[in-house]
Order: structure tokens, then C-alpha cells, then sequence
């Protein structure tokens, strides 16, 4: 296994980072993150009545979606560390008919409150690679604990594997401006087995030449991997 970067900023700064870009978030990664963040959800399936969060939920482009379509019997989850971020959610949410089936949370992926086996899925996009190294395996068995067996974890983040020039140039700038490029690429999939998920499907993406994956994984020990394909965002 090749070295990841590792991310030296601490979970203060991060929170106040996106205190800070909160209101400008959509102008700045919304555009390069919307079209992936909604091809996570279809592999995802969310289906009427269940029950599913996001992990860094950011400003709500996927969360008034799942709400949509779980309906009023289901029950959707957006937690974030920034409070900015989920004050921007709240308000978006506010001007739906939907915010009765939307609860926000404030907190770390790696410290859920939520009691086991309680989600039915788990939407993560562009928010694992935000963790540092000895964190990812953390959030993932958090995630493991609170989906059910059976449940299904739908991820999208940038692929530390077959690395191009961007992913090098990505990890430069990861390095050299931490604060700003907080996140890295990783391997998703290798950090998924070792806590004892089995991916079920993994669709190669890229965009604007960075490479990213979106990875669904079971939460069950008899699925086994069937199926890899690729595609071409951006």
C-alpha cells in the first residue's frame, strides 16, 4: 500500500475554515462537487421510509434529494462539524415542505449519535479524505456500528489509485497549503475491506483529470465484490 498524505490541520481550524466559506460554498466546490454527489445517490437507492445520513452534508445539495424521495415516513440525517454549513442547510431546507423529515446534527464522523444498526444507508461524498490517516478506519466502523446488516455505504472521494499528474499536483498543493486543500486522495476501498465492509460496485471518475471513485459497499459479510466500471466526469 502506497503512502497517503497525511492532514495536519486540526479539527478547530477545519471547523472554522468552513464556518467561514459556508456562505460562499455552492460558488466555490459546488459546481466541480454536485454531479458526482448525485451520481452517489443512485447507487445508494434510497427508497421510501428509510432512514439515511450524510456525513459532511455540506450545504444540502444531496440532503433535500434523499428527503424527496424517502418521503414522510423516512427519515434523513445531515451532520457536519461546521455549524456554518449546517445553518446554510437549515435554511434551504426551510424553504421546502420537507424539513420535518430532516434533522441536522453538528458533530464528528467519528463520534455518531445515533444507536446501532439505526440507518439504512450512508451517503459520505468528498468528506473521508478530510480525515486524517489513523481517522478513516474510525469513521468507517462508526458507520459499520450504525447501519444495520444489510445497509448500504455509498462514498465518493478522490482515488489515491493509479495516481496521474493531477493527483500529484493535488497533493502538492495539499501540502503546501494544507488550510486551503485540506483534503488528499486515498484508497477507498483498500480502507473499506479493513473494516469489514465488501464493496458491492466501484465506478472509476474523473474529474477535470483528478481522479476520484465512487464506492458502494454492504454492510454484510457475505457480499463479495461484483462489478467495476468506469466513467468520465467533467
Amino acid at each position: 500500500m502506497q503512502h497517503i498524505s497525511r492532514v495536519t490541520r486540526s479539527k478547530q481550524q477545519a471547523r472554522s475554515a468552513y464556518n467561514k466559506l459556508s456562505r460562499w460554498y455552492d460558488l466555490m466546490a459546488g459546481d466541480f462537487e454536485r454531479k458526482p454527489r448525485k451520481a452517489a445517490i443512485q447507487p445508494l437507492a434510497p427508497s421510501t421510509g428509510e432512514s439515511i445520513p450524510e456525513i459532511g452534508c455540506d450545504t444540502s445539495q444531496a440532503i433535500v434529494k434523499m428527503a424527496e424521495i424517502v418521503g414522510q415516513s423516512g427519515k434523513i440525517f445531515g451532520i457536519d462539524i461546521s455549524n456554518g454549513m449546517l445553518a446554510f442547510t437549515q435554511t434551504r431546507v426551510r424553504k421546502t415542505n420537507l424539513h420535518d423529515q430532516v434533522t441536522l446534527l453538528c458533530g464528528d464522523g467519528m463520534q455518531l449519535p445515533i444507536s446501532a444498526g439505526y440507518f439504512d444507508g450512508i451517503l459520505i461524498s468528498f468528506t473521508l479524505e478530510l480525515f486524517d490517516s489513523p481517522e478513516i478506519p474510525l469513521v468507517l466502523a462508526e458507520c459499520k456500528r450504525c447501519l444495520r446488516t444489510g445497509g448500504r455505504i455509498s462514498i465518493v472521494g478522490l482515488s489515491r489509485v493509479q495516481p496521474n499528474f493531477m493527483t500529484g499536483l493535488y497533493e502538492w498543493l495539499h501540502r503546501k497549503l494544507p488550510l486551503f486543500f485540506d483534503c488528499r486522495p486515498i484508497f477507498m476501498q483498500h480502507s473499506l475491506k479493513t473494516t469489514g465492509f465488501y464493496a458491492h460496485s466501484v465506478i472509476d471518475l474523473s474529474m477535470m483529470g483528478l481522479k476520484a471513485e465512487l464506492v458502494l459497499a454492504i454492510n454484510q459479510a457475505s457480499t463479495k465484490y461484483i462489478n467495476r466500471s468506469d466513467d468520465q466526469l467533467g
